[in-house]
C-alpha cells in the first residue's frame, strides 16, 4: 500500500523467524542482527553485544569488591543469555576476577565431589572470597520437576537460576556452620536499557548501510552478517530458527 521496495527487520532469533515468514508471504525482507546475547546462527557478532559486555564487566568489578570486603564473601552475578553464554564468558575474559562461570552450553552439578558447592567451599577455604557469574539459561535441569511455562511468543519461560543458586549456597554453608556473606547482583535490565557504546554505534552504522545497499541492489531473503572482518549476506533460511 505504501509502495515499499523492501522491509528491513532488526532483532534477534524471534525477529529472524518472523521475517522469514514475511518473506514466504511474498515480501522483500532483509534483517539485521540486533541482540545482546550474540546468539544468531551463522552471524559472528550482533549489534548490542559489545555494549552488554562493557556493562557486565562493571557488575563483576562491583561483585569482586563486595566479596573481598567480607569474610567468606561471595559475589553472585546473573547475566543475560537464554541459550548462550557469550555475555557471561566474554565479560569474564575481560574482567578476570571471576572464579566460576556457569553457562547453558556446559552442564554442571551443584552437589557431589565435583559439584559447584564443593569447589566453592574449597575456594573460600583457600582465598576467603569468590565471584560467580551465571548466565540466565544455565542450570535449567534443576527445575525439571516444574511445569513448563511459555510467554506470548511461545518461548519457554526460564526459571530463575540466580535466586536458586543463592539459596542453595546459603543452605549448604549453613548446614556446615560456615559463616557466609553472599551478595546477589542482577544487572540485566540496566544492561538492556543503556545506550550503545561507540564500538556498537559504528558497527550498527555499517550494518544499516549494507542492508540499504543490498535492498537497492534488489536482494532479499538475507541477514547482514559479519565474518573475518567482512560484511556478508547470509541466507535467511540458513540462519532463522537455528541455535547459535
Amino acid at each position: 500500500a505504501n509502495h515499499l521496495d523492501a522491509l528491513v527487520c532488526l532483532g534477534g532469533g524471534g525477529t529472524q523467524k518472523n521475517a522469514l515468514q514475511l518473506k514466504q508471504k511474498g515480501l522483500n525482507v532483509l534483517t539485521l542482527p540486533k541482540t545482546i546475547d550474540n546468539d544468531i546462527y551463522m552471524v559472528s557478532r550482533s549489534f548490542g553485544f559489545h555494549t552488554a559486555v562493557d556493562v557486565a564487566t562493571q557488575a563483576i568489578k562491583g561483585a569482586h569488591n563486595e566479596s573481598e570486603g567480607y569474610p567468606n564473601g561471595i559475589g553472585l552475578i546473573k547475566l543475560m543469555g537464554r541459550h548462550s553464554g557469550f555475555i557471561a564468558a566474554t565479560a569474564t575474559l575481560a574482567q578476570q576476577d571471576v572464579n566460576f562461570v556457569l553457562i547453558p552450553e556446559v552442564d554442571f552439578d551443584i552437589d557431589g565431589p565435583q559439584g559447584l558447592l564443593t569447589s566453592l567451599e574449597q575456594r573460600l577455604s583457600n582465598r576467603s572470597h569468590a565471584v560467580i557469574v551465571v548466565a540466565e539459561g544455565a542450570g535449567q535441569k534443576f527445575f525439571e520437576h516444574m511445569d513448563e511455562r511459555r510467554d506470548a511468543s511461545g518461548n519457554i519461560r526460564l526459571n530463575d537460576i540466580g535466586p536458586f543458586l543463592k539459596d542453595a549456597i546459603k543452605t549448604h554453608f549453613a548446614a556446615k556452620q560456615i559463616p557466609l556473606n553472599i551478595k546477589y547482583i542482577d544487572p540485566s535490565y540496566m544492561i538492556r536499557s543503556l545506550p550503545a557504546n561507540a564500538n556498537d554505534r559504528v558497527f550498527c552504522n555499517f550494518l544499516g548501510r549494507n542492508a540499504v545497499h543490498a535492498g537497492m541492489a534488489g536482494k532479499t531473503d538475507l541477514v547482514i552478517g559479519h565474518w573475518n572482518n567482512h560484511f556478508v549476506h547470509v541466507p535467511m533460511s540458513a540462519s532463522a530458527g537455528s541455535p547459535a
